[in-house]
């Protein structure tokens, strides 16, 4: 067996973190023969290419799953969340995808996700503490 080390690391750079996320994503391809995978981000950029916000997320098999979705807060409450949201799920639509799924928390964004024709169809209460995280989709046929 090769000498190997279990290291706490806070703050894995994101190398790191794609190498985990992608030995995950290969596992995944095999363990269901799924191998539809695409990412779909949007980003929001200023007139000197700085970043105001944007969308991440990926298709996979038939599935649009939304992982981040952020407005600077000098561009929330004029469309732009909306309007990300529309066109990555646009993009997942060409991609072949029929519905997407998201999470979001009592303090974030739950009203405007619903608003955009999410429902909710799970919840964890108490997570975190006060506080409760929400599993949303929506059909996108």
């Amino acid at each position: 067996m090769d000498d190997v080390a279990i290291v706490y690391e806070p703050f894995a750079d994101a190398d790191t973190q794609r190498f985990i996320t992608d030995g995950v994503d290969m596992f995944n391809v095999a363990a269901t023969g799924m191998p539809e995978y695409a990412p779909v981000n949007v980003v929001i950029r200023g007139p000197r290419g700085d970043i105001r916000g944007g969308v991440l997320g990926f298709v996979w098999r038939g599935w649009l799953q939304v992982t981040a979705l952020w407005v600077s807060s000098s561009l929330r409450g004029q469309g732009f969340g909306a309007r990300l949201l529309a066109m990555a799920e646009d993009e997942a639509v060409r991609q072949g995808a029929a519905g997407a799924a998201l999470e979001t928390y009592s303090f974030q964004a739950r009203g405007f996700y619903e608003k955009q024709g999410y429902g909710v169809r799970g919840a964890i209460e108490g997570y975190p503490p006060g506080h409760t995280k929400y599993f949303l989709s929506k059909s996108l046929g």
